[in-house]
């Protein structure tokens, strides 16, 4: 097996990933990545924070230089569109009538942003690859004191708007739900993301949502118009798996791959943004947008091909900066019906427990990294703690990792 063909869709993080870990572990077949954009692969984190901001180019965002790909057997297909995969006859299809043969093929193609279901939606730019952050910085190039709208309120909202407002632009958030991350991170933790952008001059407003988007102005819901000079929306993404689900392959909510990240044909799996997997405590499906999601799945998957196949049980974390505020969270804590707050949220310094019942699900870590790495830790060890023990009086969660270890 470590002299077959691999064919990846998609040249983002996780098909790059793929590619390098498949050489890093020993294969010596020909590897393909295929990437319907026009740069080399390149890093999407940076793109709401550095890279909008002018503190980096898209040099310094690429993963790997191209004498990377050359020195290892790499080939990068670039600009190139897959437009079907002929699983029978094992070849993948581009736009341009090229063929290319596998062995063993991975989706990585992603996920693109959702459409805003409003009258004027042509007005509203999205933030997803670096040609629509290119878009965004000539608009905001040069100016200072910009109306700017932002329809969302997530990871990718927030992160804007904290860019927006360091550049000296007017800013308001507009999120439907009752707060802000709504869905990925704990009441507390909303609230005091709300409030810090607040202290900046964001006007969060929450509850309410767009009717239509005319030119220079957004009628909410409920009736008021705010004035905008420029519109971005970030209301969640649509996975890319419509050539999977043409070419037979089961879909919901993203490619249905089982613990071993693979297809119902065993010789095509699917990672990343794109793939619905197993979630290893619920037993549910999950499909999960990060980077170490991408990454810890790409090395699974590239050893799954050569002849080395373990589940992925990797624990999901995620990290959000917004001004001097960094956001870490270990595991998911989507689903918690109690919450134990620990440090001093006073200060800006606080982690919050998240449990459902007497099980941990996820640790947010505001301003607390060390909190963060160790609940990493803790929680892949698999140890028990209880809400009861963190609202202990002088809970240590370095002493718990001890006593665990």
């Amino acid at each position: 097996m470590r002299g077959e063909s691999v064919v990846v869709v998609g040249a983002g993080q996780a098909g790059c990933q793929v590619a390098v870990s498949l050489r890093e572990q020993g294969h010596r077949g020909s590897i393909t990545l295929v990437g319907d954009e026009q740069a080399a692969p390149y890093q999407r984190p940076p793109l709401t924070k550095a890279y909008l901001a002018g503190e980096t180019d898209l040099a310094g965002l690429v993963l790997r230089q191209d004498s990377y790909y050359a020195d290892h057997g790499i080939q990068v297909v670039t600009g190139e569109r897959v437009i079907g995969v002929d699983r029978s006859a094992r070849v993948v299809v581009l736009g341009c009538a090229r063929t290319i043969g596998y062995d063993h093929l991975v989706f990585a193609t992603g996920a693109r942003p959702r459409p805003l279901p409003v009258p004027g939606a042509e007005h509203v730019l999205n933030l997803r690859t670096v040609a629509d952050a290119d878009v965004i910085r000539q608009k905001l190039e040069g100016r200072t004191g910009l109306d700017v709208v932002v329809i969302g309120g997530g990871f990718i909202g927030l992160e804007f708007a904290a860019v927006v407002r360091k550049l000296r632009h007017e800013v308001t958030v507009v999120e439907t739900q009752p707060r802000v991350m709504q869905r990925a991170v704990s009441e507390a933790t909303a609230r005091h993301l709300t409030n810090r952008h607040r202290r900046e001059g964001v006007q969060v407003l929450t509850g309410t949502g767009v009717a239509a988007v005319r030119e220079g102005f957004v009628e909410l819901t409920d009736g008021t118009v705010l004035v905008a000079d420029l519109v971005v929306a970030g209301i969640g993404v649509i996975p890319n798996a419509e050539i999977a689900q043409r070419s037979g392959l089961a879909c919901d909510d993203g490619i249905v791959v089982d613990a071993h990240l693979r297809t119902v044909d065993p010789r095509v799996h699917a990672i990343g943004d794109c793939a619905r997997f197993a979630r290893p405590l619920s037993g549910g499906l999950v499909r999960l947008e990060s980077v170490q999601n991408a990454v810890d799945q790409a090395g699974c998957v590239a050893a799954a091909i050569l002849g080395s196949a373990e589940p992925y049980t990797a624990l999901p974390w995620f990290w959000s900066d917004q001004y001097d505020v960094k956001l870490q969270i270990a595991g998911l804590t989507d689903g918690h019906d109690r919450t134990v707050t620990v440090g001093d949220p006073a200060q800006g310094k606080f982690s919050v427990f998240c449990f459902r019942g007497d099980r941990l699900l996820g640790v947010e870590a505001y301003n607390r990294p060390v909190d963060f790495l160790m609940a990493r830790r803790l929680m892949d060890s698999g140890a028990t703690l209880t809400p009861e023990i963190v609202g202990r009086p002088g809970f240590d969660l370095r002493l718990s990792l001890q006593q665990a270890a």
